[in-house]
């Protein structure tokens, strides 16, 4: 049986998949070597298309086994599905008069006070928005599937919390009244974007294990 890699040296996210993983008895590992090659160009046009790029680019490095990429961000109704694909670099964008083409990340304060920027900038009123992730499945080099999750909630200018990362602080989900970076990882898991991902992944796996 293929072990199971998932290619991110982000603490936050890897924390969250191999808790995830770990309540449903399946082993994650951080996959090795991911900081000794250079990050892939993420240019996809949509969270599925870099997830497959990240997952295609780094499952050399583990050609006989799973390697899971996910690629995830924040899409704000009122602007135009901004961040979007380009959430983790949204400030520096920014600052280079939004040139897409900007690959350098921006810390999670930079990205927040870019958006608080942005939404100041509103009408007064709710700003609705979306996490989004999609994980995709590769094995040498070719993808095998992808995985997707959303979770709705609204964008606040004020942040709360100091559980999380990214936009957490910022988004606020009004069925229990907390913003994610106010969330213990138990009710993070149950209802992010990443969970429900990445539940739909181990719902794969779970079939294909047992075939």
């Amino acid at each position: 049986m293929p072990k199971i890699y998932i290619a991110t040296s982000n603490p936050g996210k890897l924390r969250e998949f191999r808790d995830a993983a770990a309540g449903l008895g399946v082993v994650l590992d951080s996959l090795p070597g991911i900081d000794t090659v250079a990050q892939p160009v993420e240019d996809g046009a949509t969270f599925a298309d870099n997830a497959r790029i990240k997952a295609e680019y780094y499952s050399r490095l583990a050609p006989d086994d799973f390697v899971l990429a996910e690629d995830s961000g924040l899409a704000v109704d009122e602007l135009d599905g901004a961040p979007g694909v380009y959430s983790a670099r949204y400030a520096a964008m920014l600052r280079e008069g939004g040139n897409h083409a900007a690959h350098s990340n921006s810390s999670d304060d930079e990205n927040n006070q870019a958006l608080i920027a942005r939404l100041e900038r509103l009408p007064p009123g709710k700003h609705a928005g979306k996490y989004v992730c999609v994980i995709a499945l590769a094995q040498r080099e070719k993808a095998l599937n992808t995985f997707l999750g959303e979770a709705k909630g609204e964008l606040l200018t004020t942040p709360r919390g100091s559980g999380g990362f990214g936009y957490d602080p910022l988004f606020y989900f009004p069925s229990l009244g907390r913003t994610f970076a106010e969330l213990s990882l138990q009710q993070k898991r149950q209802y992010s974007h990443r969970g429900q991902a990445f539940r739909s992944f181990l719902s794969w796996y779970g079939q294909y294990r047992n075939s």
